[in-house]
Parts: structure tokens; sequence; C-alpha cells
């Protein structure tokens, strides 16, 4: 998780303006909470039902979506991420990253 952890703190400032919470959910790998509530985006301790949005993913395929090798839309159709809570910021979270 460590090298995810990395990369996404690199994409940190693509997500000014999210206006909210997001957790990646990589289940007994661990998880990933990104504030994008205030002025900067931060990665956050808080505990995944704070989220707004949680993006539940293994962590091979969490690895591919960041890098880009993984279409969020096509991962969401197979079934490879699961999203729970608000789809509205999950598809703004896509478009970002992008």
């Amino acid at each position: 998780m460590d090298e995810i952890l990395e990369t996404v703190k690199q994409k940190l400032p693509q997500l000014r303006g999210l206006n909210a919470i997001v957790a990646f959910d990589c289940g007994d790998d661990g998880h990933i909470v990104v504030d994008a509530t205030g002025d900067e985006p931060v990665i956050s301790d808080d505990d995944l039902s704070d989220a707004d949005c949680v993006l539940k993913i293994k962590k091979a395929n969490l690895e591919k979506l960041i890098a880009g090798k993984l279409d969020p839309m096509l991962a969401f159709t197979l079934g490879k991420l699961k999203i729970k809570g608000s789809m509205g910021i999950a598809a703004k979270l896509s478009s970002m990253l992008d």
C-alpha cells in the first residue's frame, strides 16, 4: 500500500475542488482516505465511515486504476470496483484523475 499511497499523494493537487472525503478500501490490504473538503486535499486518518464515497477495490486493481491502466467505468461495469455512497463524487473523482 505504500507505493499506492505515494502515487495518491502525488495526485492530491488534481483533487482540489472535489469537496468530499473519498476512501479507497482494499479490504485486508488496508485503505486510504483522502479529505478534499478544504483548500488543499490531504491524506486523512479518518475512518471509512466518514467518507462521502467509498471505492471498494482490490489492491492490484487500484494500482492499475491510479496508473491509468484500468478505466474506472470498465472496472465498475466488470465488478472490479464497487462504489458505496455518492456516485456523483465517484464520477467527479474519475474525471479529475484522468
